[in-house]
C-alpha cells in the first residue's frame, strides 16, 4: 500500500514528519480491544481579543476571529485551564470549572513588559525566521532571566536549527528556574531522540508524564513515534516479533495521546498515523473505529473524503473482496 500522508506536520513534536509505509506482514486480522466510547464534551466560544492565541491545559486549539471568538466543541468533562495571549497583551489564565459552557470571555490587558514582547515576536517569528526568532527569546531572556518559557522556546527553535548542545542548556535553564517542569522535559525527550539516544529519549519522555501527573501529550506522541520507527527498523532487519511488539507500544502511546488532545488541531495527524498503524499491523477493525472517530471529531476536514474511502477499502478487506 502506498503512503497515503506524505507531508503530514505535528507542530508539537517535529516541524515536518513523513510518514513512511511500515513494513511487516502479521498474518489474517485478529480481534482487538476496541476503545471505550468517547465521553460526551461540552462546548465553550472564548471572546477575547482579535486573533489571539488559545490553549487548554497547555495545547494549542487555534486563534480568534477578527471578532474576537473562537468556539472548541471538543472540551472533555472535568476542570481545565484556559490560557489566552495576543501580540501586546499581557497573557491570560483562568479556570474552566465543570460547568463551565457557552461564552467565556476574557479581557486581556496591554502590556510594555520587555520580556513578554519579546517572547510574543519570537513566537511570531517561529515559523517565518527561526535565527530571528532565536534573537527573541534569548532579549526575552536578558531582560527576565528567570522565565521559564523562554529558555524552553529558545530550546524548541534550537534543536530546529541543529544546535542541540544550546538546546540542552536551554532546557537545564528552564529547569532550574522551574523545577519539575513537564514541558522542559518532552523537549528534552525530542533533543535526545535528534540525538539518536533512544534510551534517554525514552527516559526524559517518562519522567515528562510523572512531572505532568500522566498529563503530557508531547511526550506521548514522541514515545508513539519513537517505538513507530523502531518496529520500523525491526521490520527492516526481519525481527517480525519484535516489530510488532513495538508497534503495539506505538498505538498505545498515540491512542493516550490522542485522549488527552481532546480534538485540538494537532489530533488530526495522530489520528490517520494510529489508523495508518493499526492497518500495518492488520488490526482492521481497530483502524475503522479510529478513522470513524476521526470523523465524528473533524467531520469538515480537508481530509474527511479520503478517510471515508479508507473506511471502505478497510470493509472490503476483511469482506474478502
Amino acid at each position: 500500500m502506498q503512503n497515503r500522508y506524505p507531508g503530514l506536520s505535528l507542530s508539537i513534536v517535529i516541524s515536518t514528519l513523513l510518514i513512511v509505509t511500515l513494513p511487516g506482514v502479521y498474518g489474517q486480522a485478529k480481534p482487538s480491544v476496541r476503545p471505550a466510547p468517547a465521553p460526551a464534551m461540552r462546548s465553550i466560544t472564548v471572546v477575547s481579543e482579535p486573533s489571539a492565541v488559545v490553549w487548554i491545559d497547555g495545547v494549542r486549539y487555534g486563534r480568534t476571529s477578527r471578532e474576537g471568538k473562537l468556539t472548541i466543541s471538543t472540551i472533555s468533562p472535568g476542570p481545565h485551564t484556559v490560557t489566552v495571549r495576543a501580540d501586546g497583551f499581557k497573557q491570560v489564565s483562568q479556570p474552566l470549572t465543570t460547568a463551565t459552557k457557552g461564552e467565556i470571555r476574557i479581557t486581556l490587558v496591554k502590556t510594555n513588559d520587555i520580556a513578554e514582547l519579546a517572547f510574543q515576536e519570537g513566537e511570531r517569528l517561529m515559523s517565518s525566521d527561526r535565527d530571528k526568532a532565536i534573537e527573541a527569546y534569548g532579549r526575552a531572556i536578558a531582560s527576565r532571566p528567570a522565565y521559564p518559557e523562554a529558555h524552553v522556546a529558545l530550546a524548541r527553535a534550537q534543536i530546529e536549527n541543529g544546535d542541540l548542545d544550546e538546546a540542552a542548556q536551554s532546557i537545564a535553564s528552564a529547569r532550574r528556574y522551574r523545577p519539575g517542569y513537564a514541558e522542559a522535559s518532552a523537549v528534552e525527550g525530542r533533543l535526545f531522540k535528534e540525538k539518536g539516544e533512544e534510551a534517554k529519549a525514552i527516559a526524559s519522555f517518562k519522567r515528562a508524564l510523572s512531572e505532568g501527573k500522566t498529563f503530557q501529550p508531547e511526550a506521548l506522541t514522541g514515545l508513539g513515534l519513537l517505538y513507530k520507527e523502531r518496529g520500523e527498523g525491526f521490520g527492516a532487519s526481519g525481527d517480525y516479533e519484535s516489530e510488532k511488539k513495538s508497534y503495539t507500544e506505538a498505538a498505545r502511546y498515540l491512542r493516550t495521546g490522542i485522549k488527552q488532545l481532546s480534538g485540538a488541531p494537532d489530533a488530526m495527524v495522530l489520528y490517520q498515523i494510529l489508523g495508518l498503524l493499526y492497518e500495518r499491523m492488520e488490526n482492521f477493525r481497530d483502524a475503522i473505529s479510529t478513522y470513524e472517530e476521526f470523523l465524528r471529531v473533524f467531520p469538515d476536514s480537508a481530509e474527511a473524503t479520503a478517510v471515508r474511502s479508507f473506511i471502505v477499502q478497510l470493509r472490503k478487506q476483511m469482506s474478502g473482496e
